[in-house]
């Protein structure tokens, strides 16, 4: 597990599909937690320590069954991403309870761009036409779901778009951590570290679940422990190229689940903001692979 024999496109996509799959249902349990349809609302920073607490039970559990050879983390990068990564799901889980989610998952796959802008100065890249183009049209995209009107205007869509930023700069220090350590130690430590952030976050916020509430929360942690080891294991058995557009059917299931929980059924508004962004974004996967190549 975690270090593949051979490539294999074809269950790459497939593994990369499942992981959205997973995604889409921890956004939905985390609307559940956050809307108080299982019980009295959580607040999000529960809802994310629930998330890390059974996502580290989780993996802990298979490094423990597994023993994998663990090398000395990089406490710093570690600790900067996980920071990121926990102020980026927290915001996330609070904006769902709020607008669609389709809405606040097309706003989150704005993070690639502004991990993009934030490359240059933190990582001294050069960044061309194309690659500006490409962020102008996702953003574009943004602004039409934050509904820029005095009578449609959506404030809880600047959650979605702080969390893309927010997640943007984890990606910058999953950029400077790629290579350097195993993926399997690099999901322990995350989640470790995001565990202990979380639990202290969590005590000035805190109220006790319900049973349907705690189940909830377990199922967050193990669907996002599950969608890290199929997304971890897609990216090592296929080109980052190829896989990379399967991970926007988050988008898609998003939608579904929306519809089947909570009967919300995307707009035109929806449609069109959510397909500009995907536009972008594909833009600049391109682009990506054809600098790469």
């Amino acid at each position: 597990m975690f270090v593949p024999k051979t490539q294999n496109p074809a269950l790459a996509a497939l593994l990369i599909f499942a992981a959205t799959a997973f995604i889409a249902g921890t956004t939905l349990l985390a609307k559940a937690l956050g809307t108080g349809v299982l019980g009295p609302a959580l607040h999000p920073m529960q809802i994310s320590h629930g998330r890390f607490l059974f996502a580290f039970l989780a993996i802990g559990t298979a490094v423990a069954t597994m023993r994998p050879r663990l090398s000395r983390p990089h406490w710093g990068l570690h600790a900067g991403r996980t920071t990121f990564g926990w102020a980026g799901v927290t915001l996330m889980f609070a904006s769902v309870a709020y607008i669609p989610m389709a809405d606040a998952t097309a706003i989150s796959f704005l993070n690639p761009v502004f991990a993009m802008v934030l490359a240059i100065p933190l990582l001294g890249e050069r960044v061309g036409p194309w690659r500006w183009g490409a962020a102008g049209i996702a953003l574009s995209g943004a602004l039409i779901l934050l509904r820029p009107t005095p009578e449609s205007f959506q404030p809880a869509a600047l959650l979605a778009l702080t969390a893309a930023a927010v997640m943007g700069m984890e990606l910058i220090f999953i950029k400077k951590l790629s290579g350097h350590e195993a993926p399997i130690q690099i999901l322990l430590v995350n989640n470790a570290m995001g565990l202990a952030i979380a639990t202290v976050a969590v005590l000035t916020v805190w109220q006790a679940p319900t049973p349907g509430q705690w189940a909830a929360l377990a199922g967050i942690g193990v669907l996002m422990a599950c969608a890290q080891a199929c997304f971890v294991n897609g990216m090592a058995r296929a080109d980052a190229s190829f896989v990379a557009p399967f991970s926007y059917a988050t988008l898609i299931f998003a939608a579904l689940y929306d519809f089947a929980g909570f009967g919300v059924v995307p707009d035109a508004i929806s449609m069109t903001g959510a397909a500009i962004i995907l536009g972008g974004a594909l833009l600049l996967a391109w682009r990506e692979a054809r600098v790469a190549q």
